[in-house]
Order: structure tokens, then C-alpha cells, then sequence
């Protein structure tokens, strides 16, 4: 059995870093076959389509960004401190290359031609994020961390575009400092 889920997380890193070089239509099984050493039938014994496998996939992802989110909550008591960890863990992401771009917005941008198991998880992802940097926020806002104009809420989805748009143009320009230089400015803005 563990042979099984060895191969099916074989699978899954593979679809993960095909997702993030070229998007979901970007890949076929025979893709991750070639890469994985396996054949199709294998890899559809564990995901029968590949709606099942990056639903599973995004799953995995959702259930690492909460491990993340929980890990710097328990590390990091100050409002601040957390949206910089935040941005520094991508920061990192990006300058190392290990995961220039978050999956579920790169995956966002396909919305109109995903599965709607796919979308589900997506949209989840989005949610659970906001709540979590607006909960930051807040706590912030009371503290005295933050000068805030707007909602907390409102100000999540800005910090949360603002960071998502920041890989992008990192992408774009093939330069991973142009995310810090999105990203420093929006904390230096919202602390107080």
C-alpha cells in the first residue's frame, strides 16, 4: 500500500508542477507518464480523470496552506510579523523557484474552462485565505499595528490581489524582485 500512495504523491507533485508552468490544459496524463515513469493506466487507476486529480491536488494544496496558516499562528504572535512572514514565504517561493506561483491562482485564471469540482476547491482556497488575512487584520486594527481605510475584509481581498498580482508580474518580467517591490510598499502602507 505504501508503494500505492508513494505513486499517487508521485502523481500529484508531478501534476502540481506541470499545473504551474503552463496551467491546467498545459498537461496530459502522457505527460506525467514520461515524467513519473509510469503508464496512463496507472495513473488512472488512482485519479480515473483529471478533473480527479487536480481537485485532489488543489485538496493537498488547501490542506498545506491551512498547515501553513496554523504553523505561523502558533510562531508568530504579532499582526504584522505574520503578513511579512506571509510575504516573505513567497518571496522565498519565488527566488528559489520551488513554487513560483500559487496553484489556486494560477488556476483561478482558467475559472470558465475548469471542472466544477475544480472551481469548488478553488473558490474554497480564496475564501479560507481572505478570512484568514482578514482575521490578521483585524487583530492588527485593534492593536494599534494597523492603519487601515476601509474594512478588514475589504483590505484582505486588497492584500490578497496585490500579492497574487505580484507573482504575476514576477512571472511576467522574469524577475523575482519585482515581488518584493510590489509587496514591501503594501506592508509599509498598512502599518501603522
Amino acid at each position: 500500500m505504501g508503494s500505492l500512495q508513494t505513486k499517487a504523491d508521485d502523481i500529484l507533485r508531478c501534476a502540481r508542477s506541470l499545473i504551474i508552468r503552463g496551467g491546467y490544459n498545459s498537461f496530459s496524463y502522457a505527460d506525467i507518464s514520461s515524467v513519473v515513469g509510469i503508464r496512463n493506466a496507472s495513473i488512472h487507476h488512482h485519479f480515473p480523470s483529471k478533473s480527479d486529480l487536480v481537485r485532489k491536488l488543489v485538496v493537498q494544496y488547501r490542506e498545506e496552506a491551512e498547515a501553513g496558516i496554523a504553523e505561523l499562528e502558533r510562531n508568530v504572535s504579532d499582526p504584522l510579523e505574520q503578513l511579512r512572514a506571509y510575504v516573505a514565504y513567497w518571496e522565498g517561493c519565488i527566488a528559489g523557484a520551488t513554487h513560483p506561483f500559487c496553484v489556486c491562482a494560477l488556476l483561478a485564471s482558467e475559472m470558465p474552462v475548469l471542472p466544477e469540482a475544480v472551481v469548488l476547491e478553488v473558490r474554497a482556497h480564496f475564501r479560507r485565505l481572505s478570512d484568514w488575512l482578514t482575521s490578521v487584520l483585524e487583530r492588527g486594527a485593534a492593536q494599534g499595528r494597523f492603519a487601515l481605510t476601509g474594512t478588514a475584509k475589504a483590505n484582505a481581498e486588497m492584500f490578497m490581489a496585490t500579492v497574487h498580482g505580484a507573482m504575476l508580474s514576477a512571472r511576467a518580467y522574469g524577475d523575482a524582485t519585482a515581488f518584493r517591490t510590489i509587496t514591501h510598499p503594501l506592508l509599509e502602507r498598512i502599518a501603522a
